[in-house]
């Protein structure tokens, strides 16, 4: 393995400040430093890679040439933050990110002044960036400078062109910076996608293509036949020479493409940019996992790859996950489905590895859609789909999934078509922290009218309940976690509507369980059977609809109910129970409820946080013998 190197300017740097009085080699030797730093980084724990060092020089490049005290600056989809918290005064505190308590690995307010959103999801950038200049203008501000990075994967979201829509209506001075790296996490997709391709590889961007349209300005544009010609020549060709029209008709001011590596011509284009009134776009060209040959020959696999230890330039994996993730169930579930069925199809919004569908990718490519980090389209074109007699499965995070609220309530369910939606990372996803935790899921699908919601508990039943979904003749959704799944021993009962699976009854009281939580349940409630309290458990399967007879029953026996879930206890799975007890006109005072409280939860291991919520072994145990303590009346 390499040695460890110990970098000699990183450590001695508390302020952005200092990179202003470097000289370019200095800053060069900076960036080594910092490479080496984020190589260190992965021998410790699995973290963004390949993003942040292609993004080292652009943000050295920014911090020394701007004073982004008074200037502002967002980072949009913030996994690339590292260099820029190692160069804002927090290396000492570095080798802590993505662990409870520690630096989170996206910006966050909390931790410094340079940090202005905690951004993780993609796309905002831009908004965010024209309601600070906006905000600044109006208060008298006018002369510091709103900087907003944005990669080219997440430009093609709706929401960067309705912010550059706007932004040309304000005509305020702003500077969105396009990081152009081929990349979202997996390759980009779509027209956007190849018109850059179409800017990077165009030779005439310096200043030779600026002398020819030049030289084409004079040409005089007259009225008869032949100067008409030449005029529309004339239009042609600056159209071909001229890159970044397509931003111009935003009323951008558009610079590049420009070697997102040099520092020294960074700082040239950023000075040059920071004074030209309006809006501006410059392109910059990066390549993910710049400085590191695996990462860059590799960038989807070092996107946020497994530990491993350097060597000169090799990575030697040194820790693999064990274990086979429901993530993996969730994909072999789908292939299985595509292979028996020429009906369904697949969408993904530029998750297709964080997912695991290259195999589906490749087996049935004509069924595979990937629309890039467009979850509201994504769905939308799901609903277009299933109304021409396909059975879509939309497979987005839970988190990113909301960002298509509407379509899911307009398009799929108002028309009650049979669209299904699995919902991979729902629950605490740990080291990502609240930006990417899957929450909210439940609070924001029960709702909807035609919606079935289901939440396996194991293994095995993802298979069966995705055979179920796609043959429901309306919409259904289907969460499961970012973990290693559980595999119970039983005989697999059929996925009825609305019914719930009894692993065991008890005497004194039910855990009635949603989802995988349900493996921590049955250890508590064999702790509490070895303590003398007989409490069933029930895997209820069905977020919505509910099975009713079996909490009715529970309730009729006078046994408490505790209800457990990964989610928001506000609006989720225990809410749901709390209202079916109440319609049943069912004594409430013997149903209590474990799962998120009203809060963001932090980044971390993720058993660490379960437990700090309860939901372990020994806090859903405690949660009954709490219940069982308790007489109705004091309830």
């Amino acid at each position: 393995m390499s040695e460890v190197k110990t970098p000699a300017i990183l450590p001695t740097i508390e302020s952005p400040m200092q990179l202003h009085q470097m000289s370019i080699a200095e800053l060069k030797q900076l960036s080594d430093e910092i490479r080496d730093v984020l190589c260190q980084l992965m021998s410790q724990r699995p973290a963004h890679f390949a993003s942040n060092l292609g993004v080292v020089e652009l943000c050295l490049a920014l911090h020394s040439t701007f004073d982004f005290r008074r200037d502002r600056l967002i980072w949009d989809t913030g996994h690339q933050i590292y260099p820029h918290k190692l160069v804002t005064g927090r290396y000492n505190q570095f080798h802590t990110i993505r662990t409870r308590g520690g630096l989170m690995g996206f910006p966050h307010p909390g931790e410094s002044e340079y940090d202005l959103f905690m951004t993780g999801h993609a796309g905002s950038s831009v908004s965010t960036v024209v309601g600070l200049r906006s905000g600044d203008d109006l208060q008298g501000r006018k002369d510091n400078h709103c900087v907003a990075v944005i990669g080219d994967g997440a430009f093609p979201s709706g929401i960067v062109f309705e912010a550059l829509n706007n932004a040309h209506t304000l005509n305020s001075n702003m500077l969105v910076i396009l990081n152009d790296n081929e990349m979202s996490i997996c390759p980009r997709v779509g027209g956007l996608a190849s018109y850059l391709d179409r800017l990077r590889s165009n030779p005439l961007y310096s200043g030779l293509k600026q002398e020819v349209v030049n030289l084409l300005n004079k040409v005089p544009v007259f009225g008869d036949p032949t100067e008409r010609l030449l005029a529309q020549i004339k239009e042609g060709v600056k159209c071909g020479l001229h890159g970044g029209m397509m931003f111009e008709e935003f009323g951008f001011k558009y610079f590049g493409p420009i070697d997102g590596h040099n520092i020294q011509l960074l700082k040239k284009y950023l000075k040059m940019v920071a004074d030209i009134p309006g809006p501006v776009l410059l392109h910059v060209i990066t390549k993910k996992g710049c400085g590191f040959e695996p990462a860059a020959s590799d960038p989807v696999y070092f996107h946020t790859p497994p530990v491993f230890e350097r060597a000169g330039q090799q990575a030697v994996i040194t820790k693999k996950s064990s274990g086979k993730a429901y993530t993996n169930h969730a994909r072999d579930a789908i292939f299985d489905q595509m292979k028996h069925d020429s009906r369904v199809t697949v969408i993904t919004a530029a998750m297709c590895q964080g997912n695991l569908l290259e195999p589906v990718r490749e087996a049935f490519p004509d069924r595979f859609f990937d629309v890039g980090i467009c979850e509201s389209h994504a769905v939308a074109f799901a609903a277009g789909q299933a109304k021409a007699g396909l059975r879509p499965i939309v497979d987005i995070y839970s988190t990113f999934l909301q960002r298509s609220y509407d379509q899911i309530f307009q398009e799929v369910c108002l028309q009650n078509l049979p669209v299904t939606f699995m919902m991979d990372r729902a629950g605490l996803t740990g080291p990502d922290g609240p930006t990417h935790h899957g929450t909210f899921d439940i609070g924001y699908m029960r709702i909807f009218p035609n919606l079935v919601c289901l939440a396996p508990a194991d293994a095995n039943d993802i298979g069966a309940m995705l055979d179920f979904a796609l043959k429901f003749p309306g919409p259904c959704s289907i969460r499961y976690p970012k973990e290693t799944a559980a595999e119970f021993t039983r005989t697999l009962q059929p996925v009825e509507l609305g019914k719930a699976e009894v692993f065991s009854w008890g005497t004194d009281g039910i855990i009635l369980c949603c989802g995988t939580p349900l493996a921590d349940c049955l250890k508590a409630a064999e702790q509490l059977r070895e303590e003398g309290l007989d409490v069933g458990v029930v895997s209820a399967r069905f977020i919505k609809p509910l099975d009713r007879a079996v909490l009715k029953r529970a309730i009729d026996e006078g046994l408490f109910v505790l209800t457990v879930e990964e989610a928001m206890l506000m609006g989720g799975f225990g809410s749901a129970v709390l209202e079916a007890a109440n319609e049943l006109r069912l004594d409430t005072r013997r149903i209590s409820r474990v799962g998120i409280p009203d809060r963001f939860v932090e980044h971390g291991d993720r058993g660490e946080l379960l437990a700090d919520i309860q939901l372990s072994p020994a806090g859903i145990a405690q949660a009954c013998r709490d219940l069982a303590t308790e007489s109705p009346v004091q309830l």
